[in-house]
């Protein structure tokens, strides 16, 4: 079946996509993103995602292409175009639109929006290595900006080293956050940790709902900076994302983490977030 797509007011299949060669989001990476996980053909904290959207849209002065309301509706009729009634996902993109190259900011506020779906199986299994790499990139990670290439670049390491992910560690031996993931460990007194919200790093959707569902769980929890060290010494560790839901970590930087399997802890947190997202499927 042809994947159809959306394209600034227009559903078109996938393979006849285009934006202009002045669209900003090309030139400047002036833009922004959110991707959406899809459980059973629905959407997965879709408010969340938007309200994050919303944040970065207004940090960096970009309109809305149109308004929420109707953007939702979008959403749907791209799901429903693709036929994706299974798991996947659903990546929206927002730039300062098209106008003649220049740095500035142009006249108009015409956004371009760009809405694609697809089928996805999210990443869990057995556990994943990962390494650590120094964060070389700007200081507003806060925003979810389509300018991605220290990420990029950082995913390639991993790869080459083997490795799933990349955690990005701060000019004090902090680490901040993966390449497309949060960071979290185990302490040895079972005590969940992850980095505290800033402009450091992005205060990721899943990350936000493993943080309700351990409060609900009475799972004791600290948000604040951890060091690689302390990542090393841990219990457990493990990373959330949208596309890899709660994954166990089991090695970093070659070394096992705990045992070097996946720990109760983590375990239990991916069935927490697992009946999550059945919940929210049943939503509208």
């Amino acid at each position: 079946m042809t994947r159809i797509v959306y394209v600034n007011g227009r559903y078109v299949p996938h393979h006849e996509a285009a934006v202009h060669i002045e669209d900003r989001g090309y030139q400047f990476a002036d833009g922004v993103y959110e991707v959406i996980a899809v459980r059973r053909g629905r959407l997965v904290d879709e408010n969340g995602h938007l309200d994050r959207l919303n944040h970065s849209l207004s940090e960096l002065r970009i309109g809305w292409p149109l308004s929420r309301r109707a953007l939702k509706f979008i959403l749907r009729e791209v799901i429903r175009r693709n036929r994706l009634n299974g798991d996947g996902m659903v990546y929206l993109q927002v730039t300062r639109g098209v106008a003649p190259r220049s740095h500035a900011f142009p006249d108009h506020h015409e956004s371009a929006l760009v809405v694609t779906a697809r089928r996805l199986r999210f990443l869990q299994g057995d556990g994943v290595d990962v390494i650590t790499i120094p964060d070389i990139r700007w200081k507003r990670c806060d925003i979810k900006s389509i300018s991605l290439l220290p990420n990029v670049l950082g995913k390639q390491q991993a790869k080459d080293s083997g490795a799933s992910e990349a955690w990005m560690v701060d000019s004090g031996g902090q680490v901040t956050e993966g390449t497309l993931s949060n960071a979290w460990i185990v302490t040895e007194r079972g005590e969940l940790i992850t980095r505290d919200v800033s402009r450091a790093i992005l205060n990721g959707i899943t990350r936000q709902a493993v943080l309700r569902l351990a409060t609900g769980a009475e799972i004791a929890f600290s948000e604040r900076p951890f060091t690689v060290n302390e990542a090393k010494a841990a219990r457990e560790a493990f990373i959330t994302g949208t596309t890899v839901l709660v994954t166990p970590v089991v090695r970093i930087d070659g070394e096992p983490v705990g045992n070097g399997r996946t720990g109760k802890f983590t375990a239990k947190l991916l069935a927490f977030y697992a009946r999550h997202m059945d919940n929210q499927g049943k939503e509208t």
